[in-house]
């Protein structure tokens, strides 16, 4: 069974546990490590470390030049590591390749937002279907709007 497979299980000894459902992912990792049920691995920790770290290093923000607020680390898939690098730093083939996989990123969340509103929309909807747009120009350009609003202006 995989390590989801083996948290999965666990979500559901919680509620045939009887414990309060629904609940945060929080109770249930209390739940879990008060019960014995869950302890860390050392490869667990470091992935936890690691993961913090990840977050860290996608919400490092640098200003650039021309005023914009621009992340300042980027990770790159490179066969199978995931590298990371400084916008300052980096090479325009990592950037290209990082840039690239945050686009798929986007277009995955986007499908899989699709399904969830078709799903809904035909299986519980008894109103007015849902609507999803996702050319999202005109949101870009609102926003670049109210960062420049002399563009606004003009």
């Amino acid at each position: 069974m995989t390590y989801n497979g083996q948290l999965q299980r666990l979500v559901n000894k919680y509620i045939e546990a009887g414990e309060i459902w629904p609940t945060t992912s929080h109770k249930l990792a209390a739940w879990a490590l008060n019960n014995k049920l869950w302890a860390p691995q050392k490869s667990e920790v470091i992935n936890i470390c690691a993961e913090q770290i990840a977050r860290a290093m996608r919400e490092e923000y640098i200003v650039d030049p021309q005023g914009r607020k621009v992340r300042a680390k980027h990770a790159a898939k490179i066969e199978q590591a995931v590298l990371w690098d400084d916008i300052r730093t980096a090479s325009r083939e990592h950037m290209q390749i990082a840039l690239q996989q945050r686009r798929q990123q986007i277009v995955g969340d986007c499908h899989q937002l699709k399904l969830d509103v078709d799903s809904y929309n035909e299986n519980k909807n008894d109103g007015i279907p849902i609507q999803m747009v996702f050319d999202f120009t005109i949101d870009l350009i609102e926003m670049e709007m109210e960062k420049k609003p002399e563009l606004a202006k003009a």
